[in-house]
Parts: structure tokens; sequence; C-alpha cells
């Protein structure tokens, strides 16, 4: 068992359970899942791109990423449905909770100027999202063997029923909020 989730099951399920009056600890909000996404327009013009995105986001999850494909024709960017335009990996279990503890206390340390990550990036569902300009901050990805710099998403998915609610599970998980 990964360290934040004995940290989750320890100290943090309790304290929400107490701080929101919840009867039964299965209304405790918990993380469900991390979505890891990259979205490549270069993709329809250079097939390499989504090999050397792939092999980052592999690296990166340690799973396979599954290619997602266009839903809708767009002829301003040359865009016909089911062409690749990016890819995303889903975390759940043990892969989820050692990724949120390497992310909340290695990569976003990297960080440089890091003063947190905003309180205001949640959906309204208590889900957060994260988006970086560069691969570099990961570890597992050698700066000297990517192609080009893509930015990323990764999306925090909770049960919680409020913004409110997920903060707080995210900042006693230690997700490092700034101070606004």
């Amino acid at each position: 068992m990964s360290q934040l989730k004995g940290k989750y099951q320890k100290d943090v399920a309790p304290a929400l359970k107490k701080l929101y009056g919840y009867k039964n600890v299965m209304m405790v909000p918990h993380v469900e899942k991390v979505v890891m996404n990259i979205g490549m327009g270069e993709a329809l013009t250079n097939d390499k791109a989504l090999d050397a995105a792939r092999k980052d986001l592999a690296a990166i999850s340690g799973q396979h990423a599954v290619t997602t494909k266009s839903r809708k024709s767009i002829a301003n960017f040359k865009l016909r449905i089911g062409q690749p335009i990016g890819l995303k990996v889903t975390l759940r279990g043990e892969r989820m909770w050692y990724f949120l503890d390497k992310l909340f206390n290695a990569y976003l340390a990297r960080i440089r100027d890091f003063n947190g990550v905003s309180r205001k990036s949640f959906d309204g569902r208590g889900n957060y999202t994260l988006a970086f300009k560069e691969q570099t901050i990961f570890s597992e990805i050698e700066v000297e063997g990517i192609d080009k710099p893509r930015g990323m998403e990764i999306s925090i998915v909770t049960t919680a029923g409020n913004d409110q609610e997920g903060r707080d599970l995210l900042a006693l998980l230690g997700m490092p909020f700034t101070k606004e």
C-alpha cells in the first residue's frame, strides 16, 4: 500500500468525516481516478510525434496510453472524424495513489518559482485539473531524449459533491495550494 493511501485511510477520511458530519464512512469523498491527457494537433501531419508522446506518457504513468480520436470534422483545421488527435491514460488503484504521491511531493517541487497550485481549477463537482506546459518536470523523462516540449493535463477525479469538499480532500492529502 502506498504512503498516500495509508494517509487517506488513517488521517484524511476520519478528518473529513468529522468536518462534514458524515454518518457513514462510505459518504466520505475519495479520489476515484487520475486522467492524464495530451492533446496533439500536430498528430494530423506528424505520426512520429504521436509515438514520441505515447512513449513519454507511458514512462510517466507506467501504463500504455490510449489514442483519442476526433468526434467532429472541422474543415478549417483539416480534421476529419476518427483521426488521432491526442493520447490519454487513466490511473486507478495503487498506480493512482503512487502517482499522486509523486505529483504532490516530487514533480510539483521541480517547477521553477513554484508557489503552489491554484485553488480555482475545480469544475464545480469536486474534480481538479492541472495543466503543464512541458513534460520535463517529470523525472522519468530524459530532457535530451524529447523531440519537442508538449503540454499535458492531469485531472484528479473525486467523489466529492462540491468544490469545497474536493479542495479539503486534496489539501488534506498534501496538494500544495496557494494561500489565496
